[in-house]
């Protein structure tokens, strides 16, 4: 087990995990974190708990101070400065006639880096809107291709169910999903249903997948031939979860049966 704390990014509705560092923490206190692209600002949404190995990203990074009253005027500053140098490498994009979607840009807390994110449907050779923004903005620029999973992750929004978006609230990273997910349990193969805000199939089918599974394993197949007490005949229906299924033994003539378990 390991002590962390949880933080939300100042560009992240995604909680990260990171190391305490001996600072006293409670939830609800801003402050300044060390991450792979630098230092970074983000809010503590937990307070300071035990978490097993497999559910964290080890080595964890460490909380590198609580932030004072300068370290959010400079958050702010720091969003501002962002947001207006995705107006202009909306600008620049253009002028270039580069088929960009820009979705959002951040600076890095020491502003020694200034990312943006993008979706195109092909590959940009972006290497002189780098270098302009680069240029006018005296710091590392990074451009960064992204999908449009990774769109509603960032921007969020309400999925079928009624609730916020998965990736957009717990999801730390994307499993693949496939249309036999759908298939095994049973659902409709209609796009508008089983498909998420981001148009690709909804990460929700992941959950109760190995359940359906092991819940199948002792049902007939769809479609097979079974033997019944009033004889022969279709597997045509199945439920999983009651453990039964339908068998077709005439045109009028359809029973339910119990599985074995």
């Amino acid at each position: 087990m390991y002590n962390v704390v949880g933080v939300q990014l100042s560009f992240s509705n995604t909680t990260y995990y990171f190391s305490p560092n001996a600072i006293d923490i409670k939830k609800g206190d801003f402050v300044i974190v060390s991450t792979e692209q630098g230092l970074q600002f983000g809010k503590c949404v937990t307070d300071i708990r035990e978490e097993k190995k497999q559910n964290l990203v080890l080595p964890l990074k460490n909380i590198i101070r609580i932030a004072t009253k300068k370290d959010k005027e400079q958050e702010q500053e720091n969003q501002e400065n962002a947001l207006k140098a995705l107006i202009e490498a909306k600008k620049i994009a253009h002028s270039l006639k580069l088929k960009m979607n820009f979705i959002s840009s951040n600076y890095t807390f020491d502003k020694k880096q200034l990312f943006f994110l993008y979706i195109a449907e092909d590959r940009i050779d972006f290497r002189e809107l780098a270098k302009k923004l680069a240029q006018k903005y005296k710091t590392r620029i990074e451009l960064r291709q992204i999908g449009v999973r990774d769109k509603a992750k960032i921007v969020g929004g309400i999925g079928p169910c009624g609730l916020f978006l998965c990736c957009n609230s717990f999801l730390m990273d994307f499993n693949s999903v496939s249309i036999n997910m759908a298939k095994n349990q049973f659902l409709a193969l209609n796009p508008t249903k089983i498909n998420g805000v981001c148009g690709r199939l909804l990460c929700c089918l992941n959950y109760e997948d190995d359940i359906y599974t092991e819940l199948k394993k002792d049902l007939p197949k769809l479609g097979s031939i079974v033997d019944t007490p009033e004889g022969s005949g279709k597997v045509v229906s199945i439920n999983a979860l009651k453990n039964t299924y339908q068998v077709e033994i005439s045109k009028n003539n359809i029973i339910e049966v119990v599985g074995e378990k």
